[in-house]
């Protein structure tokens, strides 16, 4: 338990876990409703085509289909960028992969609706597909959005801080390296479900599994065409998110639309097969990096490009693309650095945010090259990082304001664990270990939709019994963002956490939360949360310091009493609320947060800055088998800079989260398409998407280190995301420590290992990896003075010498 505090740091269990163990937890799919009808969508079967006739009579005059309706009953389009709305609940002139629905049916069973699928007719007229990259950049026609001005290029950006060609000129040594990242999706246990009810009074309730019940609401009432006042958003307890619900999906524009059109309930659970063509995961990402070093392993400079295969909407893409450069500069002290970065349509499904939202992929390369860079300076990798570490309290060359950081405590405390300066490069042959680090936000600095609204609201209502609730619009996607704000309310007035109820992600009661995305919740949410509990205290205070005639100084709350120690004095919670509800009126109060205004004032500064960072590190011991190349991982410590724990069970709880999913990414997890078969999806189900089991999983150990930042609640930062990204890195730099080879692609298969072992055996660079970047013509970059020279954060446009906001 921390310092000071009676709730705050103990290990506790989740308000909802009783709930959640014996099943009483209704998910979306759990939605039950009199006359409800089921949804299905009939999906193309083609990734790229132009739409020439679709005949819905055979579907209607099936048995049982209560309505069918195709994309010309919602034209407008949608999407979650205010930048990238190219998509369409169900297509109308073409479709841009396998998957993209085109009609839904609503019929009086799941199997009926199933049935008039096959009824429908549906002409395409297919077009040329774009499968890779590389196609896209010299691809120009067809278009895969007809009106994109780049041809298939969504977005290309480049920004320099300082004078890189000066940095790589001062260096005396530079290591550069191209990389591959594999794309990959959530896994989330639960599948994609949405419930629809129209009422005679017109108005629209949907319950879904989603992640961001407010951005789902506003696009409800923007392609529906009703006030927002008339759309209701319930956001169910989420059976696993990460990031993989954060888009509005045609889904759930369907059931409304079915809804509205037969006045009875729709209900859709998508397949799986359905969730792996929804995707809107992991980027698969080329990086291509440069890093310039002095003899000592000073960094003077890095330049990073990188490609990202964005599948065939925008989704949050152009925010993907800025994180892949955007927080290189967080870790470790970058005087100079440039980053170019490009986004590529492709006919396969759309890549959008996935636990780490674009920095995984640029850790990757980081980490390895770092590790690199050691080997040729001979300096311990340890020993390299831990002599550059960004200071706290600092403005980072990018514009990024750096408040604490505990990132050479958690190196330390791994390297000792670990026993790392004892064994590191010093195991038997086959036996490795791979050290990397990494950094997170703590939610972003500006909202999708840029506005002066605060980011998090929250109310805290107080009745005469007692009887507590807090209402907040965030949800809980499974890492207990409901408990921490069960947590804080408890710890302000002095109560048991369980007995407060929780209110949250419904858009007719609680307060707007922008949702869970972004590690965000703890920090912002437990700000306005805390925020809400203490004016509540203090209207109770006060109250009972009239009642009393005594100071509000003397009265403390605590146990679930309300004392006046100096006068012996003790009051039930219950009867002090009900003191100052005859006092002061009904007890309702509020609470809100809007981050620090961001330092950068330059085109694309508003990706990257958070409240807080959160630093991880972590050290992984592998066995590789050099006969088939398989790589077994021993055991994990990772140390997470958490701030501090507002419940240190489920902290630990999400960094092995994070750690599993880490290692599944960087040793199989990987999204396939059939070149050859139109980007039909190789393996779109969980028998044959290979991710780690309870067998393949490795013992973890997990250090905490808190150092509270004062940006955050109690001082606590972001856990959910920031102990995946060193996962990956830390794999291949232990591959390397085994058996003297680098692999610089995820995941690390057994095939790349053994390609780098064969080209090392014949006399070959030791490593496997991508062999070329595709030629771009990347733009003049936007260049900003960083903060170390004078800077203000503003952008001079190349060769005006004017500044540019």
């Amino acid at each position: 338990m921390s310092e000071g505090h009676r709730i705050i740091g103990r290990n506790l269990r989740k308000i909802d876990a009783i709930d959640k163990v014996t099943g009483r937890t209704r998910y979306a799919d759990d939605v039950v409703l009199p006359r409800m009808l089921y949804c299905k969508l009939l999906r193309s079967p083609v990734a790229h085509a132009n739409i020439k006739r679709i005949d819905l009579s055979g579907a209607l005059a099936q048995e049982g289909v209560v309505a069918a309706i195709s994309g010309e009953t919602m034209p407008t389009a949608y999407g979650i960028l205010p930048v990238s709305e190219d998509e369409h609940a169900l297509c109308i002139d073409k479709v841009r992969f396998i998957g993209d629905p085109v009609a839904a049916v609503a019929a009086e069973t799941e199997h009926a609706a199933e049935l008039a699928l096959d009824a429908i007719e549906l002409e395409l007229e297919p077009l040329e597909t774009i499968g890779s990259v590389e196609k896209a950049i010299n691809t120009p026609e067809p278009r895969i959005h007809p009106g994109n001005r780049r041809g298939n290029i969504h977005k290309l950006v480049s920004l320099e801080f300082g004078d890189i060609e000066q940095a790589f000129a001062e260096a005396d040594h530079v290591e550069e390296g191209l990389f591959h990242y594999g794309g990959n999706t959530h896994l989330a246990m639960e599948q994609h479900a949405a419930v629809a009810d129209w009422s005679p009074d017109g108005r629209l309730t949907l319950w879904s599994s989603t992640q961001t019940p407010h951005y789902v609401h506003r696009v409800l009432a923007k392609v529906l065409d009703l006030p927002a006042a008339q759309v209701r958003v319930i956001a169910t307890p989420n059976g696993g998110g990460f990031g993989g619900k954060t888009d509005p999906f045609n889904h759930e524009l369907a059931v409304c639309k079915l809804a509205m059109l037969t006045g009875r309930p729709v209900k859709i659970c998508l397949t799986r097969e359905e969730v792996f063509y929804c995707h809107r995961g992991r980027h698969a990402t080329l990086i291509q990096a440069r890093t310039a070093v002095k003899r000592d392993g000073t960094i003077t400079g890095m330049h990073f490009r990188t490609l990202l295969d964005g599948g065939a909407y925008g989704s949050y893409g152009v925010a993907s693309t800025f994180y892949t450069g955007a927080l290189q500069t967080v870790t470790y002290e970058v005087p100079h650095y440039r980053f170019d970065g490009g986004r590529l349509f492709t006919n396969k499904p759309p890549c959008g945010p996935k636990r780490g939202h674009g920095t995984p992929q640029p850790r990757f390369a980081l980490e390895i090259q770092l590790d690199r860079i050691a080997a040729a300076l001979r300096i311990d990798p340890a020993d390299l990082r831990l002599q550059q570490i960004q200071p706290a309290n600092s403005l980072t060359s990018n514009y990024l304001r750096i408040g604490s950081i505990g990132l050479a405590k958690c190196i330390k405390t791994v390297v000792e664990a670990s026993g790392w300066r004892e064994r590191y490069g010093k195991l038997e042959r086959g036996r490795g270990l791979g050290l990397a680090c990494s950094s997170y936000l703590s939610g972003a600095g500006l909202p999708i939709y840029w506005n002066e609204m605060p980011h998090s609201a929250a109310t805290v209502k107080l009745d005469r019994g007692g009887g507590v609730t807090v209402f907040c619009g965030s949800t809980d996607v499974g890492q207990g963002s409901d408990s921490v704000l069960a947590f804080v309310v408890a710890e302000e007035l002095g109560i048991d956490p369980y007995q407060i109820r929780v209110v949250t992600a419904d858009t007719d009661l609680t307060p707007v939360d922008l949702g869970s995305y972004s590690s965000r919740v703890t920090v912002m949410t437990g700000h306005a949360t805390r925020q809400a509990a203490a004016a509540a205290r203090e209207r109770v205070r006060s109250g009972v310091a009239e009642k009393l005639a005594v100071s509000g100084e003397q009265i403390t709350f605590a146990d679930g009493k309300v004392r006046v120690a100096e006068k012996g004095i003790e009051l039930a919670f219950a009867e002090a609320v009900a003191i100052a509800e005859a006092r002061h009126g009904t007890i309702v109060t509020s609470g809100s947060y809007k981050p620090p205004e961001t330092a950068g004032k330059f085109k694309g500064a508003g990706v990257g800055p958070s409240p807080a960072y959160s630093y991880s590190a972590g050290i992984v011991e592998v066995e590789v088998d050099e006969q088939t190349g398989f790589v077994t991982p021993i055991k994990v410590w990772m140390a997470h800079d958490i701030g501090q724990a507002i419940n240190r069970s489920a902290v630990i709880g999400q960094v092995e989260g994070s750690v599993y999913m880490g290692l599944g990414e960087a040793l199989m997890e990987e999204m396939v398409y059939r070149e050859k078969r139109n980007l039909v999806h190789k393996i779109p189900s969980m028998l044959e998407y290979k991710s780690l089991t309870s067998l393949e999983m490795c013992e973890v150990e997990t250090f905490l280190i808190e150092d509270p930042d004062p940006n955050g609640p109690y001082g606590a930062k972001e856990v959910g995301q920031g102990p995946l990204l060193p996962m990956p890195p830390a794999i291949a730099n232990a591959v390397y420590d085994a058996v003297g080879v680098r692999v610089d692609m995820v995941p690390v298969t057994p095939s790349r290992v053994m390609a780098a072992l064969d080209a090392a055996a014949r006399g070959k660079a030791p490593r496997h990896g991508p062999e070329r970047m595709p030629q771009v013509s990347w733009p003049e970059p936007t260049r900003v003075t960083p903060p170390w020279a004078g800077g203000d954060g503003h952008a001079q446009r190349p060769g005006s010498g004017k500044q540019a906001s």
